[in-house]
């Protein structure tokens, strides 16, 4: 581990988020120099970020912590073009209304992460599409574009995966690279940034905008990237086979959430700690020491700590209660996801493959019809023996739910109104 003069890089390299940086020993001496300002821009192409953004959240989170001022930007005007980065295919094109709701979304998270205000070192919320959409083209074009180069931009390990896999790359994603460098010079001019951080595969846009800046302003910014995070086992983080591990608590319930930390895998348990908990650093190490059974304790702080961050300490208590309720105690915690179902509707009926579907436990009747018959489906906590079984208000519970469960650690309730 390589020691700096900063309280930022050291932090960021003890805690394992370094993996590139334009120039660290003068990154180091700027960051010595009184209060910086840094960015990562983040595009509104769903309603939330996934856990897979939270690792440029927590740097952003360590600049302000080591007495810096953070800029979150948001892309309302790059989002209209599309980010070409390591994607198999060119992004659906968004409506700006579109945007906007996405971005009305996504701030909240932020909130919790960062303190926003009009202090020295308080976070800045931005939205690149106030400069973006001003601009003329033509001027544009003629000001910055000749700033760039075809050469360099082919040689962009993002633009050499879409070539090699000869997948359309359109002139409308080139200019994105073009728009994000613009970005950070913007930034600098206005709001004196130094720094974008961002993902290892975010490395050729950052480069790009450090690149202008030095030519259009003859002046030094700095690129900083985290590395691009999979599990022990090779998936990416953020997807699971339910789908994305959304961070707004009206995409992903925190219970949900609070479970997919625990059942982190046990090769992962101390660096996750790390990078997504504000544990310190001698008490991470001592839970990364815990072997056998004893490793599941030290998953439920992972869980704890990381729900925490996002969601409250409320929240993380109570999914943890529900947790034991279900898996320790064989009850029902309050905090289960669920639907609600009219009387009339049940009472009529609804084949337990629907409801499995409903409730968000099987993405279609074919995943459910599975389910059953691998013996993964539960009713109740009685497994289900038959696909052509109907729900009504006979399954009912006493305490008006109810329970149904994919293998044993999926379960929703269904309460009747």
């Amino acid at each position: 581990m390589t020691s700096y003069k900063s309280d930022f890089l050291n932090i960021l390299s003890s805690r394992e988020f370094l993996h590139q940086c334009s120039d660290f020993e003068a990154l180091d001496q700027k960051l010595m120099k009184g209060t910086q300002s840094a960015y990562i821009g983040f595009d509104a192409t769903a309603r939330s970020l996934h856990v897979g953004s939270l690792l440029q959240i927590m740097m952003l989170y360590w600049f302000q912590q080591s007495g810096h001022k953070p800029i979150t930007l948001m892309g309302g005007g790059t989002t209209k073009v599309g980010d070409p980065s390591f994607k198999d295919e060119s992004r659906k094109l968004l409506d700006y209304d579109s945007i906007l709701e996405n971005i009305k979304g996504i701030k909240g998270v932020f909130g919790q992460f960062l303190q926003y205000g009009e202090g020295q070192t308080d976070a800045l919320m931005l939205n690149n599409d106030e400069w973006l959409s001003e601009l003329n083209y033509l001027e544009f074009i003629r000001d910055y574009g000749r700033y760039f180069t075809i050469n360099r931009m082919l040689g962009f390990e993002s633009v050499k995966l879409r070539l090699d896999r000869e997948q359309p790359l359109t002139f409308l994603e080139f200019n994105y690279m073009i728009m994000q460098g613009y970005d950070f010079l913007e930034l600098h001019r206005r709001y004196g940034c130094v720094l974008q951080m961002g993902g290892s595969d975010q490395w050729g846009n950052i480069i790009n905008g450090v690149d202008l800046a030095h030519k259009a302003d003859q002046v030094q910014l700095f690129a900083l990237t985290c590395p691009l995070l999979t599990t022990a086992s090779g998936k990416k983080m953020g997807k699971t086979e339910d789908g994305a591990i959304w961070v707004n608590a009206d995409m992903l319930s925190p219970y949900d959430y609070w479970q997919y930390w625990r059942n982190t895998e046990d090769a992962d348990v101390g660096r996750f700690l790390k990078l997504f908990t504000i544990l310190p650093l001698d008490e991470i190490e001592k839970l990364e020491a815990l072997q056998g059974q004893d490793i599941n304790e030290a998953k439920k702080v992972l869980a704890h700590e990381a729900t925490k961050l996002c969601h409250g300490e409320e929240a993380a208590l109570e999914a943890a209660a529900t947790a034991q309720k279900v898996f320790e105690q064989g009850s029902v915690g309050d905090d289960l996801p669920s639907i609600t179902i009219d009387s009339k509707t049940l009472s009529a009926g609804i084949p337990i493959l629907d409801l499995f579907v409903e409730a968000g436990l099987a993405k279609s009747k074919g995943e459910a019809r599975r389910l059953i018959e691998g013996g993964g489906a539960k009713c109740n906590d009685q497994k289900i023996e038959d696909i052509d079984l109907t729900a009504n208000e006979n399954n009912v519970t006493d305490d008006g739910y109810i329970k149904l469960s994919a293998g044993k650690k999926r379960h929703a309730l269904v309460k009747v109104s």
